[in-house]
Formats: structure tokens, sequence, C-alpha cells
């Protein structure tokens, strides 16, 4: 797999079209009390889910370049993923929540289904069969008690 663009670039292209849908077919525009606080919420739990997947990674002392999954040395399934399997990626779908709030149309929403798309299939898939081949039975198990997302 050799994934051209990593997520978190990714994840700014999709802010990019986010904007454009907002100020160019915003759709449905909402205003309410407490937005902001709603905005800095979904910011505040993508960040911490995407330290804690980045410091398990870093305590394992495994690769986190999404770009090269083969690089992985360790198989890790404690701390926050035992939860979800990818939560760095979780992280980034909160942030796109946060930046659907802060820009206040729900037509935003539809560059939060082109994100799961294409991570689901372009890049999860990819990272799944890798770490299958390297893992074997181990990851396997792992898939099937852990779910991809929460």
């Amino acid at each position: 797999m050799s994934l051209k663009l990593p997520p978190p670039l990714l994840l700014l292209l999709s802010f990019g079209g986010m904007y454009l849908l907002a100020m160019y077919w915003p759709l449905w525009v909402f205003v309410f009390p407490g937005q902001s606080f709603v905005v800095l919420i979904f910011c505040f739990l993508g960040a911490i889910l995407g330290l804690a997947g980045i410091v398990s990674f870093a305590k394992a002392r495994t690769s986190i370049d999404p770009r090269k999954p083969q690089k992985a040395s360790r198989l890790i399934t404690s701390g926050i993923y035992r939860y979800s399997r990818n939560p760095m990626y979780l992280g980034l779908v909160l942030f796109q929540l946060a930046a659907i709030f802060y820009l206040g149309a729900i037509s935003c929403f539809l560059m939060l289904g082109i994100f799961f798309f294409f991570m689901n299939n372009f890049q999860i898939e990819p990272e799944e069969e890798v770490l299958t081949a390297i893992f074997g039975d181990d990851y396997k198990k792992y898939c099937s008690e852990v779910r991809r997302w929460c």
C-alpha cells in the first residue's frame, strides 16, 4: 500500500471542502446557544483520542506512519486501542465534527461522508490487510474483539 496523502493532510483538504460547501452551498445554516462550546468539546475529544493513540505507539516503539503499515513492529491492543482500532482517525472525525459545528452548515456533513468512505476503503482496509499479513491470527482476533471506529 502506498498512500500518497497522509490522513492529517486529508483532514485539511476536507476542511477546505467544508468551508466551500458552507460558503457556496450551505443548505441549512444553523446557530444555537453554546455552539462554540460544542466546537471546543469536539476539538478536545479529538485531540485526546489522537494523542492517546500517538502515545500508545510511542510506548510500543513502533512506526506511526499510516502510509507504511508494513513498518509496524508490534500489535498494540492496550490503552485506547482496547476500545477502537483507529483512535487517531476517530480523532480526525471529531475535528471534522467540530468544523461542521463551527461553520454551522448541514451541507458540510457531505465532506464527513467522503472522508469516512475514503478512509475505510483506501486507508484502513489496506492497512488491515498488511497488519493481518504481519500479525496473523493475533490481529484477526483483535479485529473480532475491537470495533474499527469506536
